[in-house]
């Protein structure tokens, strides 16, 4: 029986193939990178990919979207339309989530993510993301906030309104249906 973060040698099978599956359908979105080497990555990393497992059970559709040279690291973003729905109704993080006297929402981004073993998206990351389609035309997705941001009690995230990537603060504590949170994973 496979341990907490560890996937059968079928599930992983049948896993390895709906990336493939994706990773053929948006070629667009890693061009020149071959299947094959993310696919020897992926055997090689169990862990990471219980992680990548993690995103698509949540609704966050993960795909290749670079290839870091310094490191041999291939990076998967999720690339759902909206933030993923097993994301949603989160606070930012631990803190904001205790500081919460009333209606706590079930889950907080930060530690979501860390369970999850992701990072949320940086600002920047969710800009090179949009320059790929169109995401969070209807939600939005909680982003990395800076230290300087968060230490005066707020949080940034992003969505995508009248054809313009839009980056807003909000009170770290906030949470609403529509607001989740995206990922980053390197392998």
């Amino acid at each position: 029986m496979p341990g907490k973060k560890e996937l059968s040698a079928q599930q992983a099978a049948e896993f390895i193939e709906l990336l493939k599956a994706r990773f053929e359908k948006y070629r667009e979105r890693h061009l020149g990178i071959s299947w094959p080497e993310v696919q020897t990555k992926l055997q090689e990393n169990t862990d990471k990919l219980w992680s990548l497992n993690e995103m698509e059970k949540t609704g966050g559709e993960p795909d290749v979207l670079g290839h870091d040279e310094d490191t041999d690291e291939f990076i998967f973003y999720d690339c759902a339309p909206e933030s993923p729905k097993g994301r949603r109704s989160t606070c930012y993080d631990r803190e904001a989530w205790e500081a919460r006297k009333q209606h706590r929402p079930k889950y907080n981004a930060v530690d979501m993510a860390t369970e999850m073993g992701i990072e949320l998206l940086t600002e920047a990351q969710y800009r090179e993301l949009q320059r790929l389609g169109d995401f969070d035309s209807k939600t939005s997705s909680w982003l990395k906030t800076p230290s300087e941001i968060r230490e005066l009690g707020g949080a940034i995230f992003g969505d995508f309104r009248y054809n313009t990537v839009f980056i807003y603060h909000n009170g770290a504590q906030s949470y609403y249906a529509s607001r989740g949170f995206r990922g980053v994973l390197r392998i």
